[in-house]
């Protein structure tokens, strides 16, 4: 039977326990404790894990199977998202508000009230930015922040965290232009984690465990790499 490995604080922080430890319900569940160091965090997402806890709890390592991710070349740009990015009141900028973007995802929502964005988290990505791991894509609507979503960039994965909007499409938004930024970037994969249907309809899908584990050893590279848009900026 399954069970659920206790990260110890005197492990080594690159140790996680094979990803076919997993649990089955909840699904992914691989494991708790441990710390957000950046030096675990990094591992984690090389091997396919993420942190994902409320308050209150330990922090909870997933791995869930199977994953949904998007290829940039399937990404669906639909008539109206076209619309709204021809919109010349929309500007769109990387890593010039990291910390506004995460606190506007960690913001409470009309159909989720709380946050997984603990203050603890919210200082983990902080630190990876600051390192140069953690970007930012941040929609304006005549210079007032739209939307917006932060992830995890290893070579050619960008791992996506959390996406906002406070005006229609404002995530789309930031979405497509990600999508737009991968081939400058050399990015193949984005991740997207869990699905749902908001990133069906953008063109995510899921794929097997297995086969997402194989796309990271052939993409994900150790160093931080910047996140330049589709003209260099």
């Amino acid at each position: 039977m399954k069970r659920i490995t206790w990260l110890s604080p005197h492990q080594a922080r690159e140790w996680f326990p094979p990803l076919e430890q997993a649990l089955d319900e909840p699904a992914g569940l691989l494991a708790a404790g441990g710390d957000l160091s950046s030096e675990r965090l990094l591992a984690a997402y090389r091997r396919g894990i993420f942190p994902w806890y409320s308050p209150g709890q330990p922090v909870l390592w997933w791995s869930p199977d199977p994953r949904t991710v998007l290829f940039p070349g399937e990404f669906r740009l639909h008539r109206s998202l076209a619309k709204t990015i021809r919109n010349k009141d929309l500007s769109v900028t990387v890593n010039e508000r990291f910390e506004e973007v995460i606190d506007a995802c960690a913001a409470p929502r009309a159909r989720s009230p709380g946050t997984w964005i603990t203050a603890e988290m919210r200082a983990a990505y902080i630190g990876l930015h600051q390192l140069g791991f953690a970007h930012s894509i941040e929609v304006r609507r005549a210079g007032v922040l739209i939307g917006g979503l932060y992830g995890v960039r290893l070579g050619g994965v960008f791992f996506g965290e959390s996406m906002f909007s406070r005006a229609r499409d404002g995530s789309k938004v930031a979405l497509a232009h990600l999508v737009a930024m991968c081939p400058r970037n050399a990015i193949a994969l984005i991740d997207c984690q869990m699905p749902s249907a908001h990133l069906a309809s953008l063109g995510a899908r899921a794929i097997p465990r297995g086969q997402f584990q194989a796309l990271l050893e052939r993409w994900v590279r150790p160093e931080p790499l910047a996140l330049s848009g589709p003209g260099g900026g």
